[in-house]
């Protein structure tokens, strides 16, 4: 170990440190861990340690999980991206089971599969302090999201679950899905880039249908489409909990916004809505028009690099001259041209509530973006990226 880290140490076993220690990139090796956990368990004052990005392994993971079995301060923890696999999370899971403590908890970008998801679920049973989370980037699979879905059953103090790009794919949501019909518990569920497709989000909407706890779902890059979209909105019309949903990057075309559209016309708790990087076109942009003339509940809507056009925008105007919520709405990168723009400088001249209005890379006019920006002055929206 460097100077550097046997001084951290002394200063950790002397209460020293500061509440928050951060000793990210810094090469850290399983040596100057342990090093570093022999201060951890003596140390009264450390709150949060942050060791990610460093190569401390499985052995290091060790010898912090023999740290935070003895210390009774430290309440967040992160260590991603330290190459820690199944072997780590066994240890680590060791020490939840007795630390009461710890709420946050990351070990986002490692190498942790099922049998390091298995041991953190069997931690999760019996811990009651954990509300944070990540595990995101390994590779738990659907075997691992099944085990943590068992977990969630019985564990009644994780608020946020981070499950990004793990495979769990359309079965791995499923198992989510029937622990999501009992946790009442869970407000944060991150499932970004999992290829559960239209089967995973259909199983995902029957039990937001009974859940009431989840407020935000990330479904980002998904492979979902019309029909997956179709089951979400079913859910939505009965759903009083979800106040945030991202299906930025999926499959979604026209049909699907219409589905979601007849959503919002009923649904009372949504209030932000992500579809970027969709195939929604100026039918789905004129099915979001009717929507929104009625919804009032909606604060953002993010449409950017869809194909609406000036039709799209067109019927978005219409919607802005009557709707008094959304303070959102981003229309980046969708084929607008001057007529589209005209038409939502003219909704500007009426609406007074939105705050922040997105026309970046779309085919409009110097004319008609110093219209848009003196508009937007008089009206005093906050931003206007053009």
């Amino acid at each position: 170990p460097t100077k550097e880290i046997l001084e951290i140490s002394q200063q950790l076993i002397l209460n020293k440190t500061p509440s928050q220690l951060t000793l990210s990139k810094k090469n850290l090796t399983a040596d100057d861990i342990e090093v570093i956990s022999k201060g951890l368990k003596v140390n009264q004052s450390i709150k949060d340690l942050s060791v990610s990005n460093n190569q401390i392994g499985d052995a290091g993971a060790r010898s912090l999980s023999d740290a935070v079995k003895i210390n009774r301060t430290l309440t967040e923890l992160y260590l991603s991206e330290n190459q820690i696999g199944d072997v780590g999370a066994r240890s680590l899971s060791d020490a939840l089971k007795v630390n009461q403590n710890l709420t946050k908890f990351s070990l986002h970008l490692n190498q942790i599969g099922d049998q390091g998801a298995l041991s953190l679920s069997d931690a999760l049973n019996v811990n009651q302090t954990l509300t944070l989370l990540s595990l995101s980037n390994n590779q738990i699979g659907e075997n691992g999201a099944r085990s943590l879905s068992n977990a969630l059953k019985v564990n009644r103090t994780l608020t946020e679950l981070y499950l990004s790009e793990n495979q769990i794919s359309d079965a791995g949501a499923r198992s989510l899905s029937d622990a999501l019909r009992v946790n009442q518990t869970l407000t944060n569920l991150s499932l970004h880039a999992n290829q559960i497709g239209d089967s995973g989000a259909l199983s995902l909407s029957d039990a937001l249908k009974v859940n009431q706890s989840v407020k935000e779902l990330n479904l980002i890059n998904n492979q979902i489409g019309d029909n997956g979209a179709r089951s979400l909105s079913d859910a939505l019309k009965v759903n009083q909990s979800v106040k945030q949903l991202n299906l930025i990057y999926n499959q979604i075309g026209d049909n699907g916004a219409r589905s979601l559209s007849d959503a919002l016309k009923v649904n009372r708790t949504l209030t932000e809505l992500y579809l970027s990087e969709n195939l929604i076109g100026a039918a789905g942009a004129q099915s979001f028009s009717d929507a929104l003339k009625v919804n009032q509940t909606l604060t953002e809507l993010y449409l950017s690099k869809n194909q609406i056009g000036d039709a799209g925008a067109q019927s978005l105007s219409e919607a802005l001259n009557v709707n008094r919520t959304l303070t959102q709405l981003k229309l980046s990168n969708n084929q607008i041209g001057e007529n589209g723009a005209r038409a939502l400088s003219n909704a500007l001249k009426v609406n007074h509530s939105i705050k922040e209005l997105t026309l970046i890379n779309n085919q409009i006019g110097e004319k008609t973006k110093q219209n848009i920006r003196t508009l937007a002055q008089l009206n005093k929206i906050c931003l206007v990226r053009l």
